[in-house]
């Protein structure tokens, strides 16, 4: 990592982060420029930029993202979301900690069985639409919405992408990661309720007038459009049929998606216009410049580097080294998004099983998954799921600061990735 490019690549990276950070240009204008700066110092090339599996776009979660986008941009004109909000609100008494404990498990378990990413662009709607009924403000609860979904998504294969690339290269199953990571997980989500009594404390006002407002509405009187509404919740049941059947199905998430969202759009009278105007296109182009800059770290061989001096570190040390590597993950996730990071530490960490004479379950894998998905909460770019809800943010007026997310994904990573590597340490090396 000596060549002038790896530097500059560097330079590139960590000022178009601060841009980020700063908030002083839009994070997609940083993000494209950091982007194309790395094309003209030479850190990448459109070769590795759009068509390379390791060090380019991934085109799986753009098209998945897309996807699951026009198939939530058809439901919106259903009224389905409204209903849900106003059921929510009267299941919860209208009191609103009650709401976000109730918002906050159903975005857990949905994490876990669609994706986390998909999760979040159907729950943020509905979310919305609670806030606006109760005049609350909409940040608290979209932020922990995202904590959950990742923690939840943490529990399956499918819930997270990180744990996709982690299944494929190990050989794990569907049942390995719920064996492995959906006890912890749902012990999390406990923990994560509790923070968010003690995090959110400040939202949780109770307007009593608008409490009897939305507790005398009728919410069957929400569904605008009821043929539309049965179209589109058996697409989306036929999509998270393949999401789940992935490993006997090997459609990809995003063909799954894309296939969903065209299937949708030909049996409905929505026009394709229509629901193109819901996709988050200037969310796809954040994740396009992203991928683009942190193939050009890559492809000079720094993040390389980086794992190659962890894997030095770690040596045949197993305790130490799942501790750090669970660690590490958890930090280098929340700086650059988790896919990218676990991409490229996959094939060290295969080496390091290898070398330490591992098999499939080893708890090196598992290190490796849960820093990477629960490091995902650290920063407002962590993970996937971030980056879509303050896209949907931003588009419905209420933003999302970079710093107002990342001041609580500081308090729940550190204190998530804590309680895991107790878990890590008493599991696998303490009751093994």
């Amino acid at each position: 990592m000596n060549d002038w490019q790896s530097w500059a690549a560097i330079i590139v990276f960590l000022a178009t982060y601060s841009l980020i950070i700063s908030e002083k240009i839009h994070r997609v204008g940083a993000a494209l420029g950091g982007a194309a700066l790395m094309l003209a110092i030479g850190a990448t090339d459109d070769e590795s930029a759009f068509y390379s599996e390791h060090s380019g776009v991934d085109w799986n979660v753009i098209f998945l993202l897309m996807g699951m986008m026009m198939i939530v941009g058809v439901l919106k004109k259903t009224g389905m979301f409204e209903y849900l909000a106003i059921w929510s609100v009267k299941r919860a008494r209208a009191k609103p900690f009650r709401v976000m404990v109730m918002l906050v498990v159903i975005t857990a378990a949905a994490s876990a069985l669609l994706d986390n990413v998909t999760t979040v662009l159907l729950i943020a709607p509905v979310t919305l639409l609670v806030c606006e009924r109760l005049r609350l403000p909409a940040a608290p609860f979209l932020i922990a919405e995202v904590f959950a979904s990742n923690i939840g998504g943490m529990a399956t294969l499918v819930g997270d992408p990180p744990n996709i690339i982690i299944a494929s290269r190990a050989g794990l199953t569907f049942n390995d990661f719920l064996v492995h990571l959906a006890p912890l997980s749902v012990f999390l989500v406990v923990v994560l309720v509790a923070l968010c009594r003690f995090l959110f404390h400040k939202a949780f006002v109770y307007d009593e007038t608008r409490a009897e407002e939305v507790m005398a509405l009728e919410e069957k009187e929400a569904i605008k459009d009821p043929k539309l509404l049965v179209q589109g919740l058996v697409v989306l049941t036929l999509v998270v049929v393949g999401f789940v059947l992935h490993p006997v199905l090997h459609y990809a998430p995003s063909v799954v998606a894309l296939l969903g969202a065209g299937l949708l759009i030909a049996l409905s009278t929505v026009e394709t216009g229509e629901v193109l105007r819901e996709v988050e296109w200037p969310t796809l182009a954040f994740f396009a410049g992203l991928f683009i800059m942190i193939g050009g770290l890559i492809e000079t061989g720094v993040i390389g580097e980086i794992s190659e001096s962890l894997a030095d570190a770690i040596g045949d040390n197993e305790l130490g080294g799942s501790m750090l590597l669970l660690s590490a993950s958890a930090v280098l996730s929340g700086i650059v998004d988790n896919i990218p990071y676990v991409a490229t530490m996959a094939p060290i960490t295969a080496d390091l099983v290898q070398s330490m004479g591992g098999s499939a379950h080893h708890v090196m894998w598992w290190a490796l998954a849960i820093g990477a998905d629960l490091g995902g909460n650290a920063t407002a770019i962590g993970a996937s799921a971030n980056v879509v809800v303050l896209g949907i943010a931003e588009r419905n007026r209420q933003p999302i600061s970079f710093w107002q997310f990342t001041k609580y994904g500081l308090v729940v990573t550190v204190v998530t990735v804590a309680l895991s590597a107790l878990y890590v340490w008493l599991r696998y090396f303490t009751l093994a």
